[in-house]
């Protein structure tokens, strides 16, 4: 059938349930950062659902639908979220820590172990359960570590820990 021939109203009704977003197994850590992060994207998406609410029958059905999906994965984020201390020392990496380390060609690396809602690998935030992160986490200055990854192998040296980026 032609979609010229589809009501649109009927169409509208018919949203379909989204698929519930995953919640990790791993436990919730998070930064007092990646915490704030979470709770703006609750205030957020509240505000968008108010918004869609305020519509009332012109809103947009699966939008709401997938805003309600969104919030509830949020809301249990928050809800189970273990805020981590701020780092104090940089003897051990944990989370929170800025890291340096080079591997076996020496290239020069710099991430932060962060908890997974928080993780961006493009920016050098690295969730503390990812491979990286899970040998990274608890070495020291000095330590050498194999970083098991997909693509191969790799040997890195922890070359410096810190609070904050390293320049």
């Amino acid at each position: 059938m032609s979609r010229a021939f589809v009501n649109e109203d009927h169409a509208a009704a018919q949203a379909t349930a989204p698929v519930e977003r995953q919640i990790s197994s791993q436990p919730n850590y998070v930064t007092e950062s990646g915490l704030a992060l979470l709770q703006a994207r609750v205030a957020e998406l509240k505000a968008l659902r108010a918004e869609q609410v305020a519509l009332g029958e012109r809103g947009d059905k699966q939008s709401m639908a997938d805003l309600e999906r969104d919030l509830r994965y949020f809301q249990a984020r928050v809800g189970s979220a273990r805020l981590v201390p701020p780092v104090t020392s940089t003897e051990q990496v944990q989370i929170g820590s800025w890291v340096s380390f080079a591997d076996e060609h020496d290239a020069h690396s710099q991430v932060c172990l962060v908890g997974e809602d928080q993780a961006d690998a493009g920016v050098g935030l690295v969730n503390w359960a990812s491979p990286l992160g899970s040998a990274l986490l608890g070495k020291a200055v000095g330590d050498e570590v194999l970083w098991a990854r997909p693509a191969g192998d790799v040997l890195i040296e922890v070359l410096a820990i810190s609070a904050t980026p390293l320049p």
